[in-house]
């Protein structure tokens, strides 16, 4: 599927992006990961070794051009190429529209939006030179539907798709591919944390009456970085269990 594909994941040392790292390494890819702080994907690589997995860990601010820039070229020049890179680094500050904080808006957009804006640039020009590569967003249900007291969170996922979709257009002519994966409600170590009833009313909203896993974020984005999927490009890839169609 992927095997020795040069795979960078951004936010890799937890959640989402570590499930994402662990997939791609057990088929076959070699990871570079990158998050804010080096400790997290450096425990990440070294796991990752003593299981024969080739790997990097790389210390990157996505939304600084010096640290993307360093990223990219990190990557390049431990490995020679970029076959795979995955946009997942995100957070989240939630509140309500009228007490929200200009600080919120613009610390989730700034990091969900405009880092991947600046990561794909830095890679976008990598991957023209190979004539080919996968570049893989993950996005959200509620950039799709949206979600009360999430207005920043939302703005930034939308935003992300359409950054997907115009992305898409413009480098499909260099055979590179872009698309994007939209989680549903996942269990994560934040939803671990919320009350059975409260989990257990969320389980409700979604027709298979289940919280999706990390796991299965991991195994649709790999499938878009595959030969399989290789006529596919400008999709968003939903992953909820039917919670919104």
């Amino acid at each position: 599927m992927v095997k020795d594909r040069v795979t960078v994941i951004t936010g890799a040392s937890r959640g989402i992006g570590r499930s994402i790292a662990l997939a791609f390494a057990a088929a076959g890819a070699k990871i570079v990961a990158a998050d804010v702080t080096l400790e997290g994907c450096q425990k990440l690589v070294d796991e990752l070794a003593a299981q024969g997995v080739e790997g990097l860990a790389v210390e990157c601010n996505v939304t600084s051009k010096e640290d993307a820039e360093r990223l990219v070229d990190t990557a390049v020049e431990k490995f020679g190429r970029i076959d795979v890179f995955i946009n997942n680094a995100g957070i989240t500050r939630d509140g309500m529209l009228m007490r929200m904080k200009d600080e919120d808006w613009d610390a989730v957009l700034n990091i969900n939006l405009r880092g991947a804006f600046i990561c794909t640039r830095a890679v976008a020009k990598v991957m023209t030179k190979q004539r080919g590569g996968r570049i893989i967003n993950i996005a959200s249900i509620v950039g799709q539907m949206g979600n009360a007291g999430q207005a920043n969170y939302c703005a930034s996922k939308a935003g992300l798709i359409g950054l997907t979709k115009s992305n898409a257009r413009e480098l499909a002519k260099r055979s590179i591919t872009v698309n994007a994966v939209a989680p549903g409600f996942i269990a994560t170590a934040m939803t671990d944390a919320l009350p059975e009833k409260v989990r257990q009313e969320l389980a409700a909203q979604i027709p298979l009456e289940r919280l999706g896993s990390s796991d299965d974020i991991a195994n649709a984005v790999l499938f878009l970085a595959s030969d399989e999927s290789s006529y596919i490009t400008g999709q968003v890839l939903a992953v909820n269990g039917g919670m919104y169609m």
